[in-house]
C-alpha cells in the first residue's frame, strides 16, 4: 500500500485538491489524537491537520525506505524498483522481496517519527527519560536525551498497522513484517556515553540511547531477508510446516521476516509482473584501487552469467580531483584529472 497516497486521499474533498497544503502545517503538534482515535476520520474531521502532519512523516519515511531498499539491492537480480515501494498491491506482494519492502517501510516511518520527536516537532514527545538517573553499569548512569523509540513504535504501529483490514494470510504477513521493521530500529540503536571527572579522568559516565544511521537498519534487515522464512497460514497463525517432526506448524520468531510465495525468475523480463530482468544491468568486479565485499565481487556471476548473459567490459573516463594542495589559510586547491574506470554490464 502507498501510505502517502492513502493519507492524501483521506484528507481531500477531491482526490486532486487537498484540504491543506503541507506549508500550512504547524511546526509543533499533538499526537494524542492519533493514539485515542486511530487513523479513522471523516472527510471534514477535526483531526485533518494532525493527519496532514503525519502524512508528511509517512512521505519522508517512505522516501528514506525507498532509497535504502535500492541501495541494499543495487547488485541483486531484483533491485527494488520504484513500483515495489509505491504500491504493495501487486502480484509480488507475498514474496521474499515483499517481506523486505514491508519491513523497511515500517522502519523508515518509525525512524522518521523518532527523529521528529527528538527535534521537538511534537508537544507530547521528546526524550525518553524512563531510565534517567538509574545505574546502567559500573561507574555509569543513564542520563541525557535518549531517543523515544517506545513512543514512536506505538504511534507508527497504530498509524500503519490499522490500515490492514483483513485477517487473512497476506494481512498477517504484512503485520508480522511491519513489526520486524520496527524491531530493527530498536535493535540497531547505539549507546552514547560522556565522561565526567577531573582532567577527563572519566571517573563516572553518563549514557543515553540514540538512533543508528538508517543505513545500519538497512543492513540489519538485509541480513534478516537472507534468513527469511517461507511460511504457511493455518488457524490464523503463520508458521513453518514441520513435516519431519509431524508437529504441524512451528511458530516463527518475532525477528524473522516471513513470506508466503516463492519468488519468480528475476533474470528475464516479465511485463505482467513488472519484472525488468537483468539485461544491461551493471555489475562490479574487483580492482586494485577499490575494496569491495564478497557479495559485490560475485555480482557479475549473479546478474549476468547465472542468468544466461555474457559480461561486457569497457572503460569510461571521469573527471576527478587530483594534485590537491593545502593553501594557508584555509583552503584546499585541486586540479581536475581524467581517470579511467572499468565498467561491466550484462549483455546478450
Amino acid at each position: 500500500m502507498n501510505y502517502t497516497c492513502f493519507f492524501k486521499q483521506k484528507l481531500s474533498r477531491d482526490p486532486e485538491t487537498p484540504l491543506y497544503s503541507f506549508t500550512e502545517l504547524p511546526v509543533r503538534g499533538s499526537v494524542n489524537k492519533i493514539l485515542m482515535t486511530g487513523p479513522k476520520m471523516n472527510e471534514f474531521g477535526a483531526n485533518a491537520t494532525t493527519y496532514l502532519m503525519f502524512s508528511d512523516i509517512v512521505a519522508s519515511g517512505e522516501k528514506k525506505a525507498a532509497a535504502e531498499c535500492r541501495y541494499q539491492f543495487r547488485l541483486d537480480r531484483w533491485n527494488c524498483p520504484e513500483e515495489s515501494i509505491m504500491t504493495q498491491k501487486s502480484r509480488l506482494s507475498a514474496t521474499q522481496e515483499a517481506s523486505f519492502v514491508q519491513s523497511i517501510l515500517a522502519a523508515g516511518i518509525m525512524h522518521t517519527l523518532t527523529r521528529r520527536c527528538s527535534l521537538g516537532h511534537f508537544s507530547d514527545c521528546g526524550c525518553d527519560d524512563s531510565k534517567k538517573g538509574k545505574r546502567g553499569g559500573h561507574n555509569w548512569l543513564w542520563s541525557g536525551c535518549s531517543d523515544d523509540v517506545r513512543f514512536s513504535a506505538r504511534v507508527s504501529k497504530q498509524l500503519i498497522d490499522s490500515l490492514e483490514k483483513g485477517k487473512d494470510a497476506l494481512a498477517s504477513m504484512k503485520l508480522h513484517n511491519n513489526e520486524v521493521g520496527r524491531m530493527a530500529v530498536r535493535k540497531t540503536m547505539k549507546t552514547i556515553c560522556k565522561c565526567h571527572g577531573v582532567s577527563g579522568s572519566c571517573t563516572t559516565k553518563t549514557c543515553w540511547r540514540q538512533l543508528a544511521n538508517f543505513r545500519r537498519v538497512g543492513y540489519y534487515l538485509k541480513k534478516r531477508y537472507f534468513k527469511s522464512l517461507h511460511v504457511n497460514f493455518q488457524e490464523g497463525k503463520l508458521g513453518e510446516w514441520n513435516v519431519a517432526s509431524g508437529q504441524g506448524l512451528s511458530l516463527v520468531s518475532k525477528t524473522d521476516l516471513v513470506y508466503l510465495e516463492k519468488s519468480p525468475d528475476y533474470c528475464k523480463q516479465n511485463v505482467s509482473l513488472a519484472i525488468k530482468g537483468t539485461l544491461n544491468r551493471e555489475c562490479k568486479r574487483p580492482n586494485k584501487s577499490e575494496k569491495i565485499s564478497k557479495w559485490e565481487r560475485r555480482s557479475c556471476q549473479r546478474l549476468c552469467l547465472s542468468c544466461g548473459y555474457r559480461i561486457k567490459h569497457w572503460t569510461e573516463e571521469v573527471l576527478v580531483s587530483c594534485h590537491c594542495k593545502f593553501l594557508w589559510c584555509c583552503a584546499v586547491k585541486c586540479r581536475k584529472c581524467l581517470e579511467k574506470t572499468d565498467k561491466y554490464s550484462c549483455r546478450k
